[in-house]
């Protein structure tokens, strides 16, 4: 099983990114935790370029969610609302098929950050299947904002093995229904 891991955090030092590089590191073996790297490199959404022949970027992003079984967004929030590189990917996902009832969660670090999370959470309702139980609150404090901070925590450690399992089970159910 593979999930796409995706971090709305574009920062070389960024604790979304850490959440996901900790997830990595926890899951089972029957889960690969792929991060997706490239989400600075895509152009900003232009429906008259959402045409063959893609923008290089593009078709890598689409190429990525369609290889996927899953999807896990962990993103900051940015005045109030979705990061705009992660409302700039999305957007490029809605004239495809790839993210069609592919499973997908979002984990929010942050301590006091909620509305991003909740615009998130609407726009991936919008085009996919949101597994509610796997989208978690993480909040890191100070000292875990790395991936070795998060792994030093038992109820990180427990929050996000959690999420994994509760995510796995929801690809296992789609494939079976």
């Amino acid at each position: 099983m593979r999930f796409l891991a995706i971090s709305g955090s574009l920062r070389a030092r960024s604790s979304n990114t850490a959440v996901l590089e900790a997830a990595q590191l926890l899951a089972p073996t029957t889960i690969e935790v792929v991060l997706y790297h490239e989400l600075g490199l895509l152009p900003p959404f232009n429906p008259d370029e959402d045409v063959e022949p893609l923008p290089a970027a593009v078709a890598r992003w689409r190429a990525a969610i369609a290889g996927a079984d899953a999807l896990l967004f962990c993103s900051p929030e940015y005045a109030r609302g979705v990061a705009g590189s992660v409302k700039n990917a999305l957007d490029w996902l809605v004239s495809g098929f790839e993210v069609i009832g592919k499973p997908i969660a979002s984990i929010n670090a942050s301590p006091i950050a909620t509305v991003g999370q909740e615009a998130l959470l609407a726009t991936l309702r919008t085009i996919g299947v949101v597994v509610e139980e796997a989208s978690i609150r993480l909040p890191l404090n100070s000292a875990q904002k790395t991936r070795e901070g998060i792994l030093a925590d038992d109820a990180h450690v427990t929050a996000l093995r959690g999420a994994l399992d509760r995510l796995a089970s929801a690809v296992t159910a789609a494939r079976t229904s």
